[in-house]
């Protein structure tokens, strides 16, 4: 098995699919993908993912991108830790977070890139656009965790490390965060799965 990463080692999307083989304790090898020389839209790659995109996981001949359909995939195919709630309805909320992080609170995204977790640099203050969208964050994750600590929905869940990983971008330069977000945000952090990815070598960051 083989999954393609970027070659940082910083994409959140990434994250999510390592974490997942390693909770599921399957084999697999990664291989980085150069995206600032634009490595993913060369023909080699354009042959085995389909969107060109990383992180893409290939499986017996089989290749697939998008990390949430990556997940779900991994936690179809293999026994291990659950990756999704078993209820029905929980199931469902894990993928709407998964889906809402990936697509909405694009000022975080942009002011507080993945980089500043794992190598590490200095940013400006956030924008009053990525005050609010940090405002919007904090509210649906409090609602989200409905006084817990822990988990969203008890158990741990995939849904976890992504959650967990926006709230990162905010908390590791001191941005403030709710109190409880932060302990949750850490815990998460903590996870010795989680921990593997972030203590992974990486090339040293270059004008920031």
């Amino acid at each position: 098995m083989l999954l393609y990463v970027d070659a940082n080692f910083a994409s959140p999307y990434a994250l999510a699919v390592y974490v997942s083989l390693l909770e599921k304790g399957v084999t697999f090898e990664t291989q980085a993908v150069d995206l600032v020389a634009r490595a993913h839209r060369g023909p080699a790659f354009a042959e085995t993912s389909i969107t060109q995109r990383v992180p893409t996981l290939v499986h017996d001949g089989f290749a697939l991108s998008e990390s949430s359909a990556i997940c779900e995939y991994i936690d179809e195919t293999f026994s291990g830790t659950r990756l999704y709630p078993a209820d029905r309805r929980d199931r469902a909320r894990a993928r709407q977070v998964q889906a809402w992080l990936r697509s909405d609170l694009m000022p975080i995204r942009d002011e507080r890139p993945t980089f500043v977790v794992f190598n590490g640099a200095t940013r400006p203050a956030l924008s009053p656009d990525a005050r609010e969208a940090a405002e919007k964050l904090f509210s649906a994750a409090l609602t989200l965790l409905d006084g817990r600590t822990d988990n969203l929905f008890g158990d741990w869940s995939i849904a976890d490390v992504d959650l967990a990983m926006m709230l990162q971008r905010l908390v590791v330069l001191g941005d403030p965060v709710p109190q409880r977000l932060i302990d949750y945000a850490n815990l998460q952090w903590r996870r010795p799965t989680v921990q593997q990815w972030a203590h992974h070598k990486r090339p040293p960051l270059i004008g920031y």
